[in-house]
């Protein structure tokens, strides 16, 4: 399937921005997890940005899908949950390129508008925003400067491999994952990073005792030294006397 060629029409996201404090160089797309909304991380974009100023912080709203596993009610949701059971269930893949489809449109926008290059840009989530993420990502023909995946699994793991792109191969992948984890199950996050290691992506995969589906401080200042090292400030040049 030619991801790009998806019909254009898709409902633009909207989004809490957490704006650069000094000079925008740098963009973090972060994803929530099901159920929740931008709202809910936008206080960590805020915390963090005062040690990366540089960084602008978008965190984009899930449209309310119909969710199988609750009945057909709707939810915000990246993409119908038909089991909660197994992450070998059938999954939503056409919901799930949907919802990447109006990721990139963000993506476009850093890079056309806003002139951040791809190689400036993270993209990351939570539960849910961490599988988008990483589909994202995988197949994308930009080339980030890093994919920040929490507390989630990768996707269409039966046939992701015959979607992704060379752009991002090499980009590193920070992975955080509670060992206590009873929505998205520790092994579940175990198995994607090996299956990516397998395929010869760089992933770190750090583990969180007794944390369960959520972020701690420890994983956040993590993720702080992911951001300061993948995109660092970049400092002025100095005129030649």
């Amino acid at each position: 399937m030619a991801l790009e060629t998806m019909a254009s029409t898709l409902a633009k996201l909207t989004t809490v921005v957490h704006d650069a404090t000094t000079k925008h160089t740098a963009t973090v797309i972060f994803l929530h997890g099901f159920g929740d909304s931008g709202a809910g991380w936008a206080p960590v974009g805020e915390q963090l940005s005062e040690y990366v100023p540089h960084v602008k912080f978008i965190f984009p709203n899930a449209p309310a899908l119909p969710i199988t596993a609750n009945g057909g009610m709707r939810s915000p949701a990246w993409y119908d949950i038909k089991s909660l059971s197994t992450i070998q269930h059938e999954q939503d893949e056409q919901g799930l390129l949907r919802s990447r489809q109006q990721v990139m449109e963000l993506v476009r926008e850093e890079v056309d508008k806003n002139k951040i290059p791809a190689n400036r840009i993270v993209l990351g989530g939570f539960s849910q925003g961490c599988v988008l993420s990483l589909l994202t990502a995988l197949t994308s023909e930009y080339r980030f400067a890093g994919v920040t995946a929490l507390s989630g699994y990768l996707p269409l793991h039966f046939k992701i491999m015959t979607m992704v792109s060379d752009a991002n191969r090499k980009a590193p992948i920070f992975w955080g994952h509670g060992d206590a984890d009873q929505v998205v199950k520790y092994k579940y996050g175990e198995q994607s990073v090996e299956f990516l290691k397998e395929h010869k992506y760089t992933v770190r995969f750090h583990t969180y005792p007794r944390m369960g589906h959520s972020a701690c401080p420890q994983e956040l200042g993590d993720l702080l030294s992911f951001f300061n090292e993948v995109i660092p400030e970049e400092l002025p040049v100095m005129a030649k006397a």
